[in-house]
């Protein structure tokens, strides 16, 4: 069985081929997130994907391509959580050294001491579910700084105004406010 250990990043992943029995087939190289990059990791595989065992780095949408052009080409990829392979990282080292080309090296080791089984793709409905999800989350967390900001603003011009009301940030106190008219 060959293992093939990617470390996945933005512009360009690094790798590790190795057989099981531990011999080294291709030592740690990089290759670009992109199609001439994907044809050179290809060049190092096997024709055949029976013997094969692809893994990586769940790291978002910088492996999406990656992930689409290994099942193109008939591999079915095993994904890691980053969490993972950081603990099998501490479990199988003292050293506190972490590079891209370490990580190839255990996800490759990975492979080859779990059991995970390979990568399912998501339809295309639950990539955007989690793309939007995301998007409001951060909208949620610029409407909280905004409202803070506010709370402080109004705090500064109306210091009574606190003690007054509810919350400055409610519906009314709003309307109140924007219905005064500035000099500036």
């Amino acid at each position: 069985m060959i293992l093939v250990g990617i470390d996945v990043a933005k512009d360009k992943h690094d790798c590790y081929i190795c057989h099981s029995n531990g011999t080294v087939i291709k030592d740690s190289f990089s290759f670009d997130n992109n199609r001439v990059g994907f044809d050179l990791l290809l060049s190092f595989l096997p024709d055949s994907s029976e013997n094969v065992k692809v893994g990586l780095e769940a790291t978002g949408h910088y492996s999406l391509k990656l992930i689409n052009f290994l099942v193109e080409n008939g591999f079915n990829p095993v994904i890691f959580n980053p969490l993972q392979i950081n603990l099998f990282r501490k479990a199988h080292t003292l050293r506190k050294t972490k590079t891209d080309k370490i990580d190839a090296k255990l996800i490759a080791l990975m492979l080859f001491a779990s059991d995970a089984k390979p990568h399912l793709g998501l339809s295309y409905y639950i990539l955007e579910l989690k793309s939007l999800t995301r998007y409001r989350f951060r909208l949620k967390e610029q409407l909280s700084k905004l409202k803070i900001s506010i709370s402080r603003i109004v705090n500064i011009i109306f210091p009574e105004l606190e003690s007054c009301v509810y919350s400055i940030n409610q519906k009314s106190t709003l309307a109140m406010l924007k219905s005064l008219e500035f000099p500036f």
